[in-house]
Formats: structure tokens, sequence, C-alpha cells
């Protein structure tokens, strides 16, 4: 894999509307997502946000939020989300299918008024997608698009 970004955070949600947990590392299970975490299965099983987005929204906006506040599993660097749907990530000896962009909710807006608009454009609510391999992956891992296999 020839790494073009980073996995810069990894979150777990305990339950649908709960809290978003910072870990190191976490499991991934084929078809199923993030182990622990409250959404499993179906196509959304994984999602992912830009570091880059996250930081220009927040400049747009005027505001200083952690981004655990856009409520994704995921946040990487240096790769670029937009337009990805059938594409194949790669964050470390994991892939996931991007299925999709993420819509951003009106949670948005109760974190800071106006980022549930800021995030409709351009895929800047992020991605979500189905794990295609078990595994772990550890925050620093490298990421990259991949061809798809089969």
């Amino acid at each position: 894999m020839n790494a073009t970004g980073k996995l810069e955070a990894i979150w777990i949600k305990r339950m649908k509307m709960g809290p978003m947990d910072l870990v190191d590392q976490a499991a991934l299970k084929t078809n199923r997502g993030l182990v622990n975490n409250a959404n499993q299965g179906g196509k959304r099983q994984v999602t992912i946000i830009e570091k880059e987005v996250w930081e220009k929204l927040m400049a747009l906006l005027g505001a200083d939020l952690d981004p655990s506040a856009r409520r994704a599993n995921l946040m990487v660097s240096g790769i670029n989300l937009a337009d990805s749907r059938h594409k194949v990530l790669q964050i470390g000896n994991c892939r996931i299918r991007i299925y999709g962009e993420t819509k951003p909710c009106e949670q948005m807006d109760q974190a800071f008024f106006g980022l549930q608009e800021a995030m409709r454009d351009n895929w800047n609510g992020g991605a979500f997608g189905e794990v295609l391999d078990d595994g772990l992956i550890t925050v620093g891992d490298p990421v990259a698009w991949i061809e798809a296999e089969g």
C-alpha cells in the first residue's frame, strides 16, 4: 500500500445518541463494523471524516469544537473522501468499501449552530462504508485508496 494518509482518531459510540469514546485502537469485524459500536451491519458500519475538512469547517464557523462532535467513528488526514462512493479505503491491514456520503443531522446544530448547513455540500459530513476485513486498526495507521479486489 502506498499510504497517502493517516488514521488520526477512532471513536466508539456506546449507544444510539450516546457519547463517543475516543480510543487508540479498535477491532473491525467483516460485514458488522467496529466491535462494541452501537451501529452494526448494513452499509453504514463505519463513518469517516477528514481532519482537513473539519479544520476548514471550524475556521469557517469561527468555532473550536472537538472532532468527536461530528459523531463519526474515524478521522483520517491526507485522504479526500469527496465522490468516493464504491472506492475501497485501506486502513492498516483492513479495508472499508465506501457506500456514500454521511449527511449531517440536527445534532450538528446542537453542537454548534450552522454546522449542519456547513457540512451539507461536497461530502463535508464525511463518508460511510462497509468493513471488508476483520482486524485491528490503530491511531497512526497508514491510510490509502486501493483497487478493489474481486
